[in-house]
Formats: structure tokens, sequence, C-alpha cells
């Protein structure tokens, strides 16, 4: 009995001390991912500093190549390579819609496409991430504005236009999911493409884990979720890969943007069902 007594409550204190102090594995986990946290935060102020320094003398085929370098060394030190399915677009006019799982899909897609996005107007308020995107021609929206919507159309329409050879990201939920299941897609956006005359090609976006191929929720960005909590889900996350499946560039003669948008979710729910076809 006198074991007991004294076992008792050093395994209570063993407990605690688990629930404070994570196992080792954890720890060098949590370690580890700190370290890439303070370089991911050295890295964005080298982006930030290469667009207030050297954008105002490059091109736009040198911002492009900047642009496209940053994002590739940003997805090495966040352990994340991509994995592309179809002809991922390299020159417009095109508007690609995609679904939207998280921050890292605009990453993801700069790495490989010379694209430009819409992305809700507090995005450009946000310290040196703001900086990046305006530099990347991210065109910004006030969410449950019509007015705004409307001007937005028009300027992604003008552009389209002309020949500037813009690829468009657009995500068409307006929100993010969590990758398994699609939200419908609003068809506003969809209307620069009609406006224009721009091609529409659809792509899916799949986050796995490198080694069992099974989906990862831990870039996920939804519901209550922050900013930090799903980078440092992230970064605590074992390698991982993003599965990209593009579908065909096609015309959009003869839709409305409610049958466009209809048509282009068919596709995306398709893709995202066949992962791994090529």
């Amino acid at each position: 009995m006198q074991t007991s007594k004294t076992t008792a409550p050093l395994r209570n204190f063993s407990h605690a001390f688990d629930a404070v102090v994570p196992p080792a594995p954890q720890r060098l986990r949590h370690a580890q991912a700190l370290l890439r946290g303070v370089r991911l935060q050295l890295h964005l102020f080298k982006g930030w500093w290469t667009v207030i320094r050297r954008f105002p003398d490059c091109n736009a085929t040198q911002k492009e190549q900047h642009i496209r370098r940053w994002a590739n060394e940003t997805l090495a030190l966040l352990a994340v390579e991509v994995e592309v399915h179809g002809q991922a677009p390299q020159r417009g006019p095109l508007v690609l819609a995609a679904n939207h799982v998280s921050w890292l899909d605009v990453l993801v897609l700069l790495a490989i496409v010379p694209a430009r996005f819409v992305a809700k107007a507090e995005v450009a308020r946000w310290p040196v991430i703001g900086t990046l995107t305006q530099a990347a021609g991210t065109v910004f929206i006030t969410r449950n504005s019509k007015r705004d919507a409307l001007r937005v159309v028009q300027h992604l329409s003008e552009n389209l236009g002309t020949d500037q050879g813009n690829v468009l990201v657009i995500f068409p939920e307006g929100t993010t999911s969590d990758g398994r299941q699609l939200l419908p897609f609003h068809p506003g956006l969809f209307d620069a493409a009609i406006r224009a005359a721009a091609p529409l090609q659809t792509l899916a976006i799949r986050y796995e884990d490198a080694g069992s191929r099974q989906i990862s929720l831990a870039p996920c960005y939804i519901d209550d979720d922050t900013l930090v909590q799903s980078l440092w889900r992230t970064l605590t996350a074992a390698p991982m890969r993003a599965v990209l499946r593009f579908g065909p560039a096609q015309r959009c003669e003869g839709h409305t943007r409610q049958t466009l948008a209809a048509h282009a979710q068919a596709q995306v729910q398709d893709l995202l069902a066949h992962p791994h076809n090529r």
C-alpha cells in the first residue's frame, strides 16, 4: 500500500509534466519549426527589401523572375514540394479558376505560374505581406460591396483585354475550404473572362503528406483559424506535397457568368476526385 501511495502522485506529476513539456521527438519537432519560422521571417523581409529597393528598376520579366525565385525558396523553407498534372499556363490572357484551401495556395501558384490574384482588401494592410502581394500585381476587392465588385470586374476585363499576357487567378468559392469538399462558386468574377473574351482554365489544389500521400489538413485556413495557427501547423507538419491538377483551357463564348461558374465548379470537382490522374 505504501508503494501505491508514493507512485500515484509521481504518475500524476509525470502526466502533468508531459502536458507542459512535450516528449523529446515533439520538442525536437517544435524546435525545428521555430528555427524554420525564424528563417521564414528573415526570408519575408528579404522579399520586402527586394520589392522596395530593386523593383523600381526592374521590368515586368525581371519582377516575375524575382517573384518566382522567392516563392520557390519560401516553399523550400516550409518543406512543401509541388507536383503538377496537366499544363500550367505560362502566358495569358487567361482566367484560372481554382479551389481555395490556404494562404499557401498563392505561394504555390507564384512558384510555377506568372499569376495575378484577386484578394480581400484587408490583405493590402498586412505588414510586409501587403507590400509583397501588391508587388505581385494583386487586385484587392472589398468583400460584400457590389459597387467594388463591379469596379474590380471592369478593371480585370480591361487588363485581360490588353496584350500583357496576364494570367488572372480567381478563387470563386469566396473563402477557403478544407480541400476535401468544394463550396459553391460565386459567378461574379467570371464576368471578367466573358467581357474580355479570355479563355478559362480550371485548377484543383490538394495538399498531401509527402510520404503517405494522404490528404494533409495542416495548411488549412478555415473557420476560427488564425494565420498564425495555420502557419504553425504547417511548420510543425511532416513534409508536404501540393498537388496541382490543371484542366484544359476553354473558350467562354455562349456562357453567362452563372453557367460558366457552374461549368467551372463541375470541372474542379472532377479534378479533385482524381488528384493523381495525368
